[in-house]
């Protein structure tokens, strides 16, 4: 039976999500956890993609197969029950066995926090402390040149073996916080995403709301794909993986 589900996590303490050897990830605790429930037989959890080390979701998707049926709620209260604090599954539902959380994803929306006042202690793990002022205006007006389908090579690792950049970003913007008006969150929604393509953006449109770059420069490094012209990465602990959409 295929299960999926919808889970959360804080990144702060995890290697990332895909599982590694000796090191602690998202995808192996909820395996070492799926793997009790199904009587000590190793379960494959597959997700809609993996995040970074530091990188938090909000709604993460994936499936996985046992090999008896469960009550979807029953498994939802079990794994939550036995699954460590930062980890936390929002809903179960039983699904086609032709299902992939990954292949059948149709888009996906990541945001990015930003705090332009005070460093606060508090929120280091989980909004980034740049601490001072950004061209708002100006960012916003460069995220705008990122919407539409491009090859965004000049925003990735460059991988010998790949040889498909292109990706379509439907919606971006900039959101201002009503609260605190030092606070900033950058939406990103897309049909797919490259490794680090939303922090590379990120740092790029930081560097162009201190002024060392123009918004309009977006234009010629999307043209150039080369990703020396683009912007630093932008640090880890401000970036969500916010929705999937199938």
């Amino acid at each position: 039976m295929r299960y999926f589900m919808t889970f959360s996590y804080d990144g702060s303490d995890f290697k990332g999500y895909q599982k590694q050897p000796r090191n602690r990830t998202v995808q192996g605790e909820l395996e070492s956890v799926l793997k009790k429930i199904n009587g000590d037989k190793s379960v494959s959890v597959s997700a809609s993609g993996r995040t970074d080390a530091g990188v938090h979701a909000m709604n993460q998707k994936a499936h996985f197969d046992l090999e008896e049926e469960m009550d979807t709620e029953k498994l939802l209260h079990s794994m939550n029950s036995m699954l460590p604090a930062d980890i936390y599954i929002k809903s179960i539902e039983t699904i086609s066995e032709n299902f992939h959380a990954r292949y059948d994803a149709t888009g996906k929306e990541y945001i990015y926090q930003i705090n332009m006042g005070e460093y606060n202690p508090l929120e280091r793990k989980y909004v980034y402390q740049h601490n001072s002022k950004l061209d708002v205006v100006e960012m916003q007006r460069a995220m705008k040149y990122l919407e539409g389908t491009h090859s965004f090579k000049a925003f990735t690792k460059v991988d010998e073996e790949k040889d498909d950049y292109v990706r379509t970003l439907s919606q971006t913007n900039l959101i201002r916080d009503l609260k605190d008006v030092n606070k900033i969150t950058l939406v990103f929604i897309g049909t797919g995403f490259l490794r680090y393509m939303v922090r590379n953006i990120v740092g790029t449109l930081i560097e162009i709301g201190e002024g060392k770059r123009r918004s309009e420069e977006i234009i010629d490094i999307l043209k150039s794909e080369d990703r020396t012209l683009a912007g630093k990465t932008a640090n880890p602990e401000g970036l969500y993986l916010r929705n999937v959409f199938y």
